[in-house]
């Protein structure tokens, strides 16, 4: 079970994150698509126990990612951390009286409040990481992404309902016809996005999908 990664008076986004403080650019976003697919909700069912606490770890990974991957976030951010932790250490001094007053903790903005923030803000970087992994490539015609053949072969390998997602809306001699990646062809024409293409997915596969997605990056980032 994830934990909730949490220190008061504030969140460290540098732990939740899982990287040191000096992390680069680059860094920050390997960090952040591999804490995101780890914690991601749909990685277990709807009615999981452990669905509400990856949730919110979710949220503070988006909330994390949203502040450091920003210069200027980042320097508001850490100068606050840094008056926070000189603030703590002059409160451990022996004699020190702890009568100050505590102070606010750093707020991101109004931004991370919304519901479909962490969403969102995943969808984007989800098409990234399929790009890289050559599951998805340009729409030209449509804009945005589109699934490659690479992912419509993963998604006709997960379950008979990804199957049925697939070649639903078309005739059931199609199905007998044509598998795998060359589903996804005809599917492409539906003009959805690859992240659209994922949400619609049966709650299991993608759990699957994202499973698979980890390891790639995971593969990639060590290579």
């Amino acid at each position: 079970m994830l934990m909730i990664i949490q220190q008061l008076p504030g969140l460290d986004y540098y732990k939740i994150l899982e990287i040191d403080p000096s992390a680069t650019e680059q860094q920050i976003r390997v960090a952040y698509k591999r804490t995101a697919l780890k914690s991601h909700p749909d990685r277990v069912p709807t009615n999981s126990p452990e669905r509400p606490s990856r949730e919110e770890t979710f949220k503070q990974v988006n909330e994390a990612y949203y502040v450091l991957s920003d210069p200027t976030r980042r320097r508001q951010y850490d100068n606050e951390r840094q008056r926070q932790q000189q603030q703590q250490q002059q409160q451990k001094q022996p004699g020190e009286q702890r009568k100050s007053r505590p102070q606010p903790s750093y707020s991101p903005g109004p931004e991370t409040e919304s519901a479909s923030f962490a969403s969102d803000q995943f969808g984007t970087m989800f098409e990234e990481m399929l790009r890289e992994e050559g599951l998805s490539e340009e729409d030209t015609l449509n804009g945005g992404t589109r699934p490659t053949g690479s992912f419509w072969a993963i998604v006709g390998g997960l379950s008979g309902a990804a199957l049925g997602f697939i070649i639903a809306n078309f005739p059931g001699a199609l199905a007998g016809a044509v598998a795998g990646n060359r589903l996804g062809a005809i599917r492409d024409s539906k003009g959805k996005s690859v992240y659209e293409v994922f949400q619609a997915l049966p709650g299991e596969d993608k759990a699957k999908f994202l499973g698979e997605l980890a390891a790639r990056v995971l593969r990639s980032a060590v290579s």
